[in-house]
């Protein structure tokens, strides 16, 4: 009796463990999928991960996108804001630019080659920037499968392309001879090619090869962005070099308002240049160091990171962008040291009768000879040069003495009282 009774409380306290076991099983996969971890993996068909009651966002949004719309967390929303705004005003002037050299090469009768670089190394640094705007979207958003591989390979990627004009451009300011005319911008696509075979590279092997999951550490983050780092200090270390060069020396030549504009350039490019490097500098420290000792590395990673990319992109856009397009579309960002022609050119007394155009320098009467006198030449006094002389060699009489006539003095008079006795 007491074997069967015992049988039986054994039986019914097994099964309120096993149904106490299951309630707390059921409420942290509850309190999992809607905390504020970031899941590599996500499914939208579910409707208990659909938002519910967050201020700013419709019923059903599903919670990666919560970011671009909460106006609880205001950084999403101002940060999206200034990147669609860097955005457009990209896009718009690689545009501009786009049309500015079409209808100049359709209304030019000349070949302008020269020009034809730089706009297209112009449009490539534009393209970056907007890129650079597009791609904080995807830190806006969570981390999930399908954010992670855009953020690893365009980050890095986009940022050397930007450097990469840049330093193709610094390249073609101290005169290298690869980055004349269409150099420019094969040099910028040849050092861009290096940072998108390393991005393709870690993509391959830790998708393809190991078959694991898109996860990084911070620390990798940043390892990935070495050679970016490589363009942006040999890109302030070559502008720096050409400023101070320019700076130094001043031409007297005709080619003064150009090396002037050189100048002006490269102290865009060595702005631009250092605002980045302070950028880069600040959100590697506060990535590495600083949100792991604030104790806000997971929170804060995100919004570091898309503070980043629309920091810089207005720095490259405002300093570099904008200035150079300007500097093109007033025709003096790509001048040549063209030799002055003085063909064709005419004095003010071009339209006299008697006269050759274009002058010689034989105008000069003075420089004449006596047989060209003799033919006839200069007979009218008004057609006199004011320099030439009175009167021909002919009217000298040889026999004549025109000597300058000096006086006699006796030069050792006035010193003879001082010898007599």
């Amino acid at each position: 009796m007491n074997m069967a009774f015992l049988s039986v409380e054994h039986k019914s306290l097994l099964s309120l463990l096993l149904l106490l076991y299951l309630t707390c099983l059921s409420q942290s996969t509850n309190s999992s999928s809607t905390g504020p971890s970031i899941n590599t993996t996500t499914s939208t068909s579910s409707n208990a991960t659909l938002l519910k009651g967050v201020p700013g966002c419709g019923k059903g949004l599903h919670p990666i996108y919560r970011y671009l719309c909460d106006r609880r967390a205001a950084w999403g929303i101002v940060l999206e804001t200034l990147a669609s705004a860097g955005f457009l005003f990209s896009m718009g002037l690689l545009l501009g630019l786009l049309l500015w050299s079409l209808c100049l090469c359709v209304s030019s009768k000349t070949r302008r080659s020269s020009i034809g670089g730089t706009v297209a190394c112009m449009s490539m640094f534009l393209f970056a920037t907007a890129g650079i705007f597009g791609l904080t979207f995807a830190f806006i958003i969570r981390l999930t499968a399908q954010t992670c591989p855009t953020r690893i390979f365009l980050f890095s990627v986009l940022f050397a392309l930007a450097f990469s004009c840049l330093l193709a451009r610094c390249l073609a300011l101290l005169g290298f001879a690869a980055t004349r005319g269409w150099g420019e911008p094969a040099v910028a696509l040849g050092l861009f090619t290096v940072q998108v075979i390393i991005s393709t590279q870690w993509l391959i092997l830790v998708l393809v090869r190991d078959k694991r999951p898109c996860e990084y550490s911070q620390e990798e983050f940043v390892m990935l962005q070495i050679y970016v780092l490589c363009l942006l200090a040999i890109s302030i270390i070559l502008s720096m070099h050409f400023l101070c060069r320019s700076c130094s020396t001043y031409s007297y030549s005709y080619t003064g308002p150009t090396n002037q504009q050189g100048r002006q350039q490269a102290a865009m490019v060595v702005l631009t240049l250092l605002l980045s490097a302070c950028v880069w500098v600040v959100w590697i420290t506060m990535l590495t160091r600083g949100n792991p000792k604030l104790g806000r590395r997971p929170q804060w990673d995100d919004p570091l990171l898309s503070i980043v990319l629309v920091a810089n992109g207005w720095v490259l856009l405002m300093g570099h962008g904008l200035s150079q397009v300007s500097f093109l579309c007033r025709g003096e960002a790509n001048s040549k040291d063209v030799p002055l022609s003085f063909a064709g050119w005419t004095s003010q007394s071009a339209d006299i009768p008697g006269l050759r155009s274009p002058k010689e320098g034989r105008e000069n009467g003075s420089f004449e000879t006596e047989a060209e006198n003799r033919r006839g030449r200069r007979t009218d006094p008004s057609l006199r040069s004011p320099y030439e002389s009175g009167f021909s060699m002919t009217d000298i009489d040889p026999d004549k003495d025109y000597t300058i006539p000096r006086p006699e003095t006796n030069c050792s008079e006035p010193f003879d009282e001082y010898y007599q006795d």
